[in-house]
């Protein structure tokens, strides 16, 4: 039995050694990559925002709670300390862009609060919510709960 020499463009293979129907798939490769890469990157750029939420709520918290502490011991009447260190509060919470809604504060005193020398601490709790899904309307999404307590002592001189 003699085999006789085929030509190449007899092959199985294209006049270019490309294997057949490599003419439909031509471009589905970068739609694979973009389509894959969106599904890969929107998790991880959701993460990143995420995690910077809550270190802007963790900065907004020590700054409030260390401001409302100042702010108190320098009243000598404990409405308007209250009121002083809620605005502060409330000033620090909007800096930072967050709701100022979501912040609570509590302030405890040991020895009295306007006795010279008596301590005053102001911890400041904020509840902060998902990037874009709090923008929604009627959704309630927390990402964490952040807190901070800053002390102050009362002054001998007001």
């Amino acid at each position: 039995m003699q085999l006789l020499p085929t030509e190449p463009s007899q092959t199985a293979y294209g006049p270019r050694g490309e294997s057949p129907g490599l003419e439909a798939q031509e471009g589905s490769a970068i739609v694979e990559f973009i389509f894959l890469a969106v599904l890969l990157m929107v998790p991880v750029v959701y993460l990143i925002l995420t995690v910077g939420q809550m270190q802007g709520g963790a900065y907004a918290v020590v700054g409030a709670s260390d401001q409302a502490a100042k702010v108190f011991v320098l009243h000598s009447d404990l409405g308007l300390a209250q009121q002083a260190a809620e605005e502060a509060v409330h000033m620090a919470m909007e800096d930072m862009g967050f709701d100022p809604e979501n912040a609570q504060l509590t302030i405890s005193c040991d020895g009295g609060c306007f006795t010279a020398g008596s301590t005053v601490r102001a911890s400041v709790t904020l509840r902060v919510e998902l990037p874009v899904v709090g923008a929604v309307p009627g959704v309630n999404a927390t990402a964490a709960t952040v807190d901070s307590t800053s002390t102050q002592k009362v002054g001998r001189f007001k």
